[in-house]
């Protein structure tokens, strides 16, 4: 298989530009090559609306959203959990966070109903949602079934 046929496409989360990254390097701490921002954090990482549609649109790798806001104490609960699965999925998928009391039209647009709640995207469109708090090896088995 060539090297292009084997690249992944990934949005990059600081600034928006979509890099491409053979499959054997995702685990190599792959950075943008405009901003030279990491393009596969061990943490999940907070962002905004307009990141998140060009990132669930673009990217190959499968994309896991948790809505959340700071008043909802389950949300707090899950948020080392959330960042403990993104590590655990390191080269696998991107957990990425949502405020939605911060970015009220993100809730919206995903037609979210109540927090937390996950939505998975792979392929450019969304492949499942599960709400409720969740414990980090719940989260990397739900997220691997996607």
């Amino acid at each position: 298989m060539t090297q292009s046929l084997d690249a992944k496409k990934i949005t990059c989360l600081d600034c928006g530009q979509v890099n491409r990254v053979p499959a054997a390097r995702l685990t190599d701490a792959p950075k943008c090559g405009t901003c030279g921002a990491a393009l596969m954090p061990a943490k999940a990482v907070e962002i905004d609306l307009a990141t998140l549609q060009k990132a669930a649109r673009n990217d190959d790798l499968p994309l896991v959203v948790d809505f959340w806001a700071p008043w909802c104490g389950p949300c707090r609960m899950m948020a080392p959990e959330f960042s403990k699965a993104a590590s655990m999925l390191a080269g696998q998928a991107r957990l990425v966070k949502v405020n939605t009391e911060a970015d009220p039209q993100a809730g919206a647009a995903y037609a979210i109903r109540g927090i937390p709640t996950m939505v998975a995207f792979k392929g450019g469109r969304e492949r499942t949602r599960q709400s409720g708090a969740m414990q980090a090896p719940a989260i990397v088995t739900w997220v691997r079934a996607v």
